[in-house]
């Protein structure tokens, strides 16, 4: 009796998570809507990014362009705890933190050797078919702001 239990609760706890997972908006692939978008001259542009659930994780996969024009692939897998967890093929930051705010909205951060390098703001709008990233970067002394809007695909 007891490893029937321990194995329903174990199914109970499962499909718990799972449905919290689903019933993120951040979850899906998001394709970059350049005709809503506004960047600063030479800004990179994420044209696609997937946020998928991974394990008890989240993974996130950026592929876009930099400011060159050149091919630019990225990927960060953490929780949306507010915890800097490590990204990888990004030259311009080490580590990246979510903190989700509402069901709708999260701050990010990107750090490089420790020192924040990108803030912003993620919305996803009510209906869930668009999230608008507003981002601030600072590099050699200079911001620059940018806003980059996302249709859910």
């Amino acid at each position: 009796m007891n490893r029937r239990m321990v194995l329903v609760m174990a199914a109970a706890c499962f499909a718990g998570v799972m449905s919290l997972v689903a019933a993120d908006l951040n979850m899906g692939s998001w394709k970059l809507n350049e005709a809503k978008s506004k960047f600063e001259p030479g800004a990179p542009k994420n044209r696609m990014v997937v946020v998928e659930a991974a394990g008890d994780n989240v993974k996130v996969t950026v592929d876009g362009v930099d400011g060159s024009g050149k091919a630019i692939h990225n990927e960060w897998t953490g929780k949306f705890d507010g915890k800097d967890y490590p990204v990888t093929g990004d030259s311009n930051a080490d580590a990246r933190s979510y903190t989700r705010v509402d069901d709708h909205t999260m701050s990010l951060s990107q750090k490089k050797g420790g020192k924040v390098v990108t803030s912003g703001r993620i919305v996803i709008a009510q209906d869930g078919k668009s999230r608008t990233v507003t981002v601030t970067t600072e590099a050699q002394g200079k911001k620059s702001t940018s806003t980059a809007v996302y249709d859910k695909q």
